[in-house]
């Protein structure tokens, strides 16, 4: 079987190559958009963030069968001929919970308690400090939107600050009893918190949960950490809000440049234990497809509903 890799790094290559070993492999470093130029006739293809499945790319992939995105959103592979072909579609969930959560509270403590500006002013013998005055986490409120792995992990590290858990999500998770969390509604979870927490998916009913409307409800003071998809926000509030922002997600980076805006380039997930489990993860998916089985993260899905794993 023919099965073409994109966006894979060295460890990837040496990875897949040692446990797909009676597989005809190609691997790209680029995005399947910058690699696909003419027709391939790849069986399965797996793919990262970066790489856009559309229309025109499937035409140039007749044989495709089976496409895997080795990352937890997939709203890079949504298009109608992915759907109307009826090709078996994976993504990996469940990787990222403490990488991605406790790379959330790093944004917030730089946040909080000005951090990066004192690392910088150390450097340069500068130990002037009186005025980062800081904010305590310790007896504020959390609000976290989405309760899956991601959002579960916050709530944890959150007890653990001694904060105070405000959650809202799709369906109440085992996690609310089990740590005491107060489950509310969406106005009630954002008018409440100190600290905003965005642990979603990006579906329809997602994208701009965050808007011009419901933000009116948030505390003048409230900080907002969005390490999920940037279409969550608003588009428009980037460049409205005077809240201090946490982001390693924006949907334009022309706002990155705003002093209440805390910006890195989408690298959350990036720990040596999570790209470990991507793998592993994303072997598995192969794996079950290649043996015909029931694939552990398969996905089902139309370009007219909404999947919302939160």
């Amino acid at each position: 079987m023919k099965i073409a890799f994109f966006e894979i790094k060295p460890e990837e290559k040496i990875f897949f190559q040692q446990y797909l070993r009676n597989e005809e492999l190609f691997f790209f470093e680029s995005t399947i958009n910058d690699v696909l130029q003419e027709v391939q006739k790849y069986d399965a293809i797996s793919i990262f963030i970066h790489s856009r499945i559309t229309d025109e790319v499937l035409e140039k992939l007749p044989k495709l069968k089976y496409l895997q995105t080795r990352s937890t959103g997939y709203d890079h592979i949504k298009c109608n001929t992915l759907y109307n072909r009826g090709l078996v579609v994976s993504n990996v969930a469940g990787y990222g919970g403490p990488a991605v959560a406790e790379f959330a509270f790093s944004l917030l403590l730089n946040a909080t308690r000005q951090t990066y500006i004192a690392l910088q002013r150390s450097q340069q013998r500068n130990f002037e400090y009186s005025d980062l005055k800081g904010m305590e986490l310790f007896g504020k409120t959390l609000g976290i939107l989405g309760l899956g792995t991601i959002g579960s992990q916050m709530a944890r590290i959150g007890k653990g600050f001694g904060m105070h858990v405000v959650a809202h999500s799709r369906t109440k998770k085992p996690i609310i009893d089990e740590l005491n969390i107060d489950f509310c509604d969406l106005d009630s979870v954002v008018a409440q918190s100190d600290i905003l927490m965005l642990a979603l998916p990006l579906t329809p009913t997602t994208r701009n949960i965050i808007n011009e409307k419901n933000v009116k409800e948030l505390k003048k003071d409230a900080i907002i950490v969005n390490t999920a998809r940037g279409e969550i926000i608003e588009d428009a509030l980037y460049g409205k809000m005077k809240n201090i922002l946490c982001l390693d997600v924006i949907s334009d980076i022309k706002y990155i440049h705003r002093n209440n805006i805390l910006y890195t380039p989408h690298m959350a997930y990036y720990t040596k234990e999570a790209l470990g489990r991507i793998m592993q993860i994303s072997l598995e998916n192969m794996n079950a497809y290649l043996a015909n089985k029931a694939l552990p993260n398969c996905l089902k899905f139309s370009c007219e509903r909404d999947y919302n794993h939160a």
